[in-house]
């Protein structure tokens, strides 16, 4: 079946009004043009996958804004480059320290940052309270949301081991951030 721009708005209206299946389509239908213009510029694949997964997410959280004027990829696209940005300024301004003689006393002066006890309690804490929270999801989501971010696995060694596609592992992923994020809201 040949895919006609009739067809691709039809899908972005039904993702406007949260139809899952138009979500799943349009990231399915756009994700390796967006994959193949983000890896271009970052020449970095995890890089790359973190990019594009966010893309998609501030997508479908915004795709009510989306102007049906222009083309669907050319505002995908223009997200992309925006998290990208975001990123590299992230890592730039993580990486670059002012060396002047103010700034080497004050590092000096710097006191052990290690966590103290009291900070650990509360990390600890805080890690309960994120466990229950995903034990609410369904125990796909919890799976992903375990593998991905407990584990460290690879989105592709996630999906050799769940025995899925690799697309299904990023959609399960992300609508179980989603969820997850909507669960932590509510407390």
């Amino acid at each position: 079946m040949e895919i006609t721009s009739a067809i691709i708005q039809n899908h972005i209206e039904k993702a406007k009004i949260g139809d899952q299946i138009a979500f799943t389509f349009l990231l399915d239908f756009y994700w390796n043009e967006v994959y193949g213009f983000m890896i271009k510029r970052t020449e970095n694949e995890a890089d790359t996958e973190d990019i594009v997964i966010e893309t998609f997410a501030k997508a479908f959280d915004k795709i009510g804004s989306y102007n049906s004027e222009y083309g669907f990829n050319t505002w995908l696209i223009a997200i992309a480059k925006n998290v990208h940005i975001d990123m590299l300024r992230k890592k730039k301004s993580s990486l670059f320290v002012n060396n002047d003689d103010e700034n080497d006393n004050y590092a000096n002066s710097i006191v052990d940052d290690s966590p103290s006890a009291e900070d650990e309690l509360i990390i600890e804490q805080n890690l309960a309270q994120l466990l229950l929270c995903i034990k609410e999801l369904k125990p796909a989501y919890q799976e992903v949301i375990q593998m991905r971010y407990f584990q460290e696995m690879s989105y592709q060694d996630m999906a050799d081991q769940l025995e899925e596609p690799l697309n299904n592992i990023k959609i399960k992923l992300l609508r179980g951030k989603k969820l997850l994020a909507e669960i932590i809201k509510k407390k």
